[in-house]
């Protein structure tokens, strides 16, 4: 059996961890709002129309940050429609995913889903800058968090939410530099509209958290050099820059879909380069943060087959796309992301899992029925409970294996997270689909001596998945044998896993 190993010392960290960094994403696409959050006549609705069963599942999940309304939907939204009495809200077309939005669910709505769910979940409100532009981002804003005594804010009074939505993290957009976005735009023209939008924001609140599109991938033609045309008009005006990144098995190669955070963690140092290139450039003293506000394993090239088969006359209400059902080999990956975010808490500050229910979400539903966890809920439930804390420095000496996309890959990726009571969490994920692997981890300068916890998601057959007719066929399981004897922690990693290991 291979070894793999690590030393954990206070002294050496990476950074404090952000509770956003365990965000989340609600888009009105597919049925992620519609039978997955909201639907009124649910027999566990609530009076408002939530389902109180994907309630329940969501604090669970322990989601802080929550995006919406897009995504791409966000680049044809009018936020007006979304306000006021339900029956009176207007039925529009939705570009992006071919759809027809009935606005049932809004603005209001939005915002009292996240107080149910409870104090940790903040609102990050994106504005429309494909259609749109400055003076209905102002608009919204005022709408949203003025007290009192203006046109606006005392329309909200009206439609029955008196005290202000609060909102202070906001998105400039949505993936702008995608030819897909209804109103793309070179990053000249989106670092233009930006600038100015931000610039006007915060003459009414001097106070909003900005957010600037970035690239919407590592792979995009425009990568990098996007990022350095946006902040040269917007570097002092904004708080952070967006990241997007969705992973999947390309032609049965699930040696490199394993390392997709080689690639994720890749892509982060990339960014952070790029804007403290531009940050010296201006002889700024400020430091851009990432907000990495869309992730997860996706199979898109199921969409994009499927995407090409639409009727061009049919416009379906919340009609079911991107139902990914995930696997036990998904989850590790997923997990796998989790720690390539957490290993960079000193600059992703932000990062939301795209999305929260039933589109490539960690919960499903069924309309009138049940709702469930994914394979994938249970790394991100662990993280957001485990991993709060300072995110120290760990090198691994692990062995490699090779990979066709990403060349020679460590078998371990693992980070650890010390807690404000001195407790320490590991998070290992073991990369091998056919071997276990032995864990050895010094703790330099740390009193702990009891192991915990040992919990391990992993299964014999990796494709083992929940489902309607078996929601718990695959859960974490408790791992025997795992010790904390003088100083070093001794574990063997399970093949194809995601392990919690947590030390007192």
């Amino acid at each position: 059996m291979h070894t793999a190993r690590f030393t954990l010392d206070p002294a050496f960290t990476v950074g404090e961890v952000n509770p956003r960094l365990f965000g989340s994403f609600v888009e009105h696409l597919g049925r992620c709002v519609y039978t997955g959050i909201f639907e009124p006549d649910h027999p566990t609705a609530d009076d408002a129309g939530i389902r109180t069963d994907v309630l329940d599942l969501v604090r669970e999940l322990g989601v802080t940050a929550v995006r919406y309304p897009g995504g791409n939907f966000v680049s044809g939204y009018k936020w007006e429609d979304s306000v006021g009495p339900a029956e009176d809200r207007p039925r529009r077309l939705d570009l992006a995913w071919h759809s027809t939005e009935t606005n049932r669910f809004g603005l209001s709505e939005y915002i009292a889903f996240l107080r149910k769910i409870g104090p940790q979940a903040e609102p990050m409100m994106a504005v429309n800058l494909g259609t749109r532009g400055v003076a209905e981002a102002l608009e919204l804003l005022e709408y949203a968090n003025h007290p009192t005594g203006t046109a606006l804010s005392d329309l909200r009074a009206a439609h029955g939410d008196k005290d202000p939505f609060g909102i202070r993290l906001w998105c400039l957009g949505n993936e702008m530099d995608g030819p897909w976005q209804t109103g793309h735009k070179t990053a000249e023209e989106y670092g233009r509209v930006a600038a100015e939008t931000a610039r006007a924001m915060r003459q009414i609140d001097p106070g909003v958290e900005l957010v600037a599109c970035g690239s919407s991938g590592q792979s995009m033609p425009t990568f990098a050099d996007w990022e350095a045309k946006v902040l040269a008009e917007t570097y002092d005006l904004v708080d952070h820059v967006s990241l997007h990144a969705y992973y999947e098995p390309v032609d049965g190669d699930v040696d490199s879909f394993l390392a997709s955070a080689v690639d994720m963690e890749s892509f982060i140092e990339n960014v952070v380069a790029t804007c403290d290139h531009v940050g010296a450039k201006l002889k700024s003293k400020k430091r851009i943060n990432l907000s990495f506000d869309e992730w997860n394993v996706w199979y898109l090239s199921r969409w994009q087959e499927r995407a090409t088969t639409f009727a061009q006359d049919d416009w379906p209400e919340a009609p079911r796309l991107l139902e990914d059902n995930y696997s036990v080999t998904d989850a590790v990956v997923f997990g796998s992301l989790l720690i390539a975010l957490l290993r960079h808490a000193d600059r992703v500050t932000v990062a939301c899992l795209a999305q929260l229910v039933n589109v490539i979400a960690p919960i499903l539903t069924e309309p009138g029925g049940p709702a469930w966890r994914q394979t994938t809920f249970f790394p991100f439930a662990q993280a957001s409970r485990h991993g709060r804390g300072r995110v120290l420095d760990v090198r691994v000496d692990s062995p490699t294996y090779e990979t066709k996309k990403y060349g020679e890959a460590d078998l371990l990726h693992a980070t650890a997270v010390r807690a404000d009571d001195g407790a320490v969490t590991v998070f290992a994920v073991n990369r091998s689909s056919t071997d276990a692997l032995a864990l050895e981890v010094v703790l330099s300068g740390i009193d702990l001596s009891t192991v915990e916890e040992h919990s391990a998601l992993a299964d014999a057959d990796p494709d083992a998945r929940n489902t309607l007719g078996d929601p718990e066929r695959v859960t974490p399981h408790p791992v025997r044998g795992t010790a904390l004897t003088d100083g070093t922690l001794t574990a063997v990693l399970e093949p194809l896993s995601w392990n919690v290991i947590r030390l007192t």
